[in-house]
């Protein structure tokens, strides 16, 4: 097992071996409880939404509660919500009012945060929205909620002035609060076409958006890509700050990792120059969003959630699994559902998803199995996404083989290994949970 990955600025040794982590998306969307993008999807006047800050109270809030949750469900690292779209900002800033200080709640939620979640020994990471729609020198575009009367609120906007205001914030996070591991931007869109308001917009069926809006008074043609973001100076910045954080590829740059939203990487993604490797990390939600979503229905099975971790470790990648708090500061019982579906599994399988990639190619995943392998190649697991009530045959591991067990309870399976066929002896009905794993020993 010798994956040649390609070497960046950040420290990703132990990102790449833990592979799990818990996304957490909390800010004032919570109190409207439709999706963390309602600010624009109904286009909310900014006195309406700024009034709910006189509500934000999440009386129930209990960071050290969040962070053995997700130890318990076998996360280890976390990336919450610093400042999403809204502008709001859950941590003290000397640079804005605008943030969970001037609430009835009165706590700094990132500096809980960061405490509770390095005290359980997790990594601690900070999700900072490139977008802001209460700023005012944030340039109006088609997914602001200003859009249909943008071109008026729009004069005098000064984008330079804005990215100040960003690199004086991600300073305070990167200075207040210790050594931070990850920072995660969200987003940029230096071309923004038809088809990509359609899709941002897609989700909202109550509040259909036109597919074109006219361009000609917007600045930067609507766009916010690398250039108008200033991404290389930012950048420079925290490098000189942190120089082994981990930044993700959303201010329109590459750098440590890259972050595929709500699907999954066919193949483990290279390098089109050198051919290397990628970094890099699903991102995923429990339902359809990512704020929470009081009335949201499509929250997803038991073997989704675990299948989407499988899968992400069986293409070399991490996955990242959001939970959306409520107003009151706590998991929604549906999330608190989900988080124990990987913490039931985790706790006999981990050993098949922490330290392990893409499993060498000269293995051939039977029928309805994934597999994935420990880095130093010596084991190899088996993930039976379907049961096979029976034999389960493996040509390709013919000869490999010394020994086979059930990783849940390291109970012996017989197998024989002859004619250039590998063949499972498996029990007809296994009393186990979902997905259950055969850990083989490797020659």
């Amino acid at each position: 097992m010798d994956y040649k990955i390609k070497k960046t600025d950040g420290k990703t040794e132990w990102f790449i071996k833990d592979r799990f982590g818990m996304f957490i998306h909390f800010g004032l969307y919570s109190l409207l409880a439709r999706h963390e993008w309602i600010r624009t999807t109904e286009k909310i006047a900014d006195d309406k939404y700024d009034g709910y800050l006189e509500y934000f109270n999440p009386d129930m809030f209990d960071a050290k509660e969040w962070a053995k949750k997700a130890k318990k469900a076998g996360m280890k690292y976390a990336v919450l919500t610093a400042k999403h779209h809204e502008g709001f900002c859950m941590f003290n800033s000397k640079y804005t009012d605008y943030s969970v200080i001037n609430t009835p709640f009165g706590r700094d939620v990132v500096g809980e945060y960061v405490k509770a979640f390095r005290d359980e020994g997790l990594k601690v990471g900070i999700y900072y929205s490139l977008i802001d729609w209460h700023h005012s020198d944030f340039p109006i575009d088609v997914i602001h909620p200003h859009r249909d009367d943008g071109k008026l609120l729009d004069k005098g906007r000064d984008i330079k002035k804005y990215n100040e205001y960003v690199r004086n914030q991600v300073s305070e996070l990167l200075t207040n609060y210790g050594k931070i591991d990850i920072l995660w931007f969200d987003f940029s869109y230096p071309n923004p076409s038809p088809e990509f308001v359609k899709k941002m917009f897609s989700f909202d069926k109550e509040h259909p958006t036109p597919d074109v809006y006219p361009k000609d008074w917007m600045q930067y043609n609507g766009g916010k890509g690398k250039d108008e973001y200033e991404s290389e100076r930012l950048i420079k910045m925290i490098r000189e700050i942190n120089p082994e954080i981990i930044l993700n590829d959303r201010a329109d740059i590459p750098q440590d990792i890259f972050t595929p939203e709500q699907c999954l990487p066919e193949y483990w993604m290279k390098d089109k120059d050198t051919g290397e490797y990628l970094t890099w990390e699903a991102c995923h939600t429990f339902s359809g969003s990512w704020g929470y979503y009081r009335d949201e229905m499509t929250w997803k099975s038991p073997r989704m959630l675990l299948s989407l971790l499988i899968k992400s470790v069986s293409t070399g990648g991490n996955l990242i699994m959001n939970v959306g708090p409520t107003g009151r500061g706590c998991f929604d019982f549906r999330a608190d559902n989900a988080l124990e579906v990987f913490e039931k599994w985790m706790k006999y399988n981990g050993k098949a998803i922490y330290g392990c990639t893409m499993a060498d190619e000269c293995f051939v995943a039977p029928k309805n199995t994934i597999l994935t392998q420990s880095n130093d190649g010596k084991r190899l697991y088996l993930h039976l996404i379907d049961y096979p009530f029976g034999n389960l045959s493996m040509p390709s591991l013919s000869g490999k083989i010394k020994y086979a067990q059930f990783l849940q309870d390291a109970s012996e399976i017989i197998f024989s290994d002859k004619d250039e066929n590998c063949v499972f002896n498996l029990p007809t009905v296994l009393n186990v949970q979902e997905i259950p794993v055969i850990e083989v020993f490797l020659k």
